[in-house]
């Protein structure tokens, strides 16, 4: 490669990256090793908690490298609302589809991409991690191979294509990997949030789609008994939705808590921002809870007409606050919809339409007919997906 092109190249990966540094060459098929990368059959089984049928010998393939590429591990956050699942599929949007488009319209080639955990219609993610090989072909020399691109460049260059698209994914995170690193089997531990939106009155447009509102009031503490009981190794057969591809309904959940969170849209009051900032303006909390089991916020340093007062009190246009819960589930791998399913069953715990007692009887029945129906897909995030330390 000549000085100027090297120089070229320095001064591409030191600023934003712009739509002619893509490559307008015809897409053409990328070579292929011919002997892929040999995975244990033990790995062929469901890495997360929701996604669509792959078959093992297409898993198997994400294993083989394209000769002479470089192959990245690219993070990836989603609002999965317009995604039909994070898996290809024909005819449909999915996160893999529009991130091949995106790598395709930045090298001019097409490539493969393989996801860490498989998310349903309606599942968004926080951070999910695939890997892709990139051959980075001379456009003066056609045949001749470059170095790969720094991976700040790779995820300027397709977030610039991303952002064309509907906005709603875009790529956080990009590191040069090993030629074997796979970001399916290499995952140590998953890590997935549900939220739970609690109060009568009808969410926030803002939160549209975006968490699980539930009307009732929900018993916390039979809720926390709830997760203490499914913590552990058991055989979860009772979350496990049909059409699993795991081997063994045999899982270790490492964790599974509930937590009272600030809402996603919260804007304090006068009495709530001073009980939670300190002298040095920095954000704390020392407050029990700001809400009340009916949602209402405790503001009491307003002070309002009685015109502008409703029947009930309710200052007018200022809506009830609902309540905001998170549930948190860890594990090395899930069974299919087995969060969304756990969640279920402790919405009802938290309603009183079931009992701890009943949580014990639905896992020992090892059988998905005896559990509650599943939480909705809007309230799932995959927040985080662990690996050994990566150079």
């Amino acid at each position: 490669m000549s000085a100027a092109s090297s120089d070229a190249a320095d001064a591409a990966s030191k600023r934003p990256f712009e739509s002619s540094l893509a490559d307008p060459s015809p897409p053409s098929k990328l070579q292929r090793s011919s002997q892929p990368d040999i995975l244990p059959a033990e790995k062929l089984e469901s890495a997360g908690d929701g996604g669509g049928t792959v078959g093992a010998e297409s898993e198997a393939m994400g294993g083989a490298r394209i000769s002479r590429a470089q192959r990245y591990l690219v993070a990836v956050e989603y609002a999965g609302t317009r995604f039909s699942g994070s898996q290809q599929q024909p005819d449909k949007r999915t996160v893999v589809g529009v991130l091949e488009e995106a790598f395709q319209k930045f090298i001019g080639q097409p490539v493969s991409v393989f996801c860490s955990s498989r998310t349903d219609s309606g599942v968004h993610a926080l951070s999910n991690v695939c890997h892709v090989d990139v051959e980075r072909i001379s456009k003066r020399k056609p045949g001749e191979v470059l170095p790969p691109h720094d991976p700040g460049v790779v995820k300027r260059a397709v977030n610039h294509f991303l952002h064309k698209n509907e906005g709603d994914i875009m790529v956080t995170d990009v590191r040069c990997v090993a030629p074997d690193f796979h970001a399916r089997y290499k995952a140590l531990e998953r890590t997935y949030h549900y939220r739970l939106l609690c109060g009568p009155e009808r969410p926030s447009i803002f939160e549209k789609n975006s968490a699980w509102h539930i009307t009732e009031d929900l018993n916390i503490q039979a809720m926390k008994k709830a997760c203490n009981i499914l913590v552990g190794h058991h055989d979860f057969s009772s979350f496990r939705a049909i059409g699993c591809q795991a081997k063994s309904p045999v899982k270790t959940l490492d964790e599974l808590t509930i937590t009272e969170v600030f809402p996603f849209m919260f804007f304090p009051s006068s009495l709530e921002r001073s009980e939670m900032e300190s002298p040095d303006g920095s954000l704390v909390y020392l407050g029990a809870s700001l809400m009340g089991s009916s949602g209402e916020g405790s503001d009491n340093s307003s002070t309002t007409s009685a015109k502008s007062v409703s029947e009930n009190g309710q200052e007018f246009g200022k809506r009830l606050r609902h309540r905001c819960f998170v549930v948190t589930a860890r594990a090395q791998s899930f069974l299919y919809h087995q969060v969304r399913l756990m969640v279920g069953l402790l919405k009802v715990v938290g309603t009183g339409d079931r009992t701890t007692a009943d949580v014990e009887k639905i896992l020992d029945a090892k059988t998905v007919t005896a559990a509650p129906p599943m939480a909705p897909a809007c309230g799932l995030y995959l927040a985080n997906v662990k690996y050994d330390p990566i150079v």
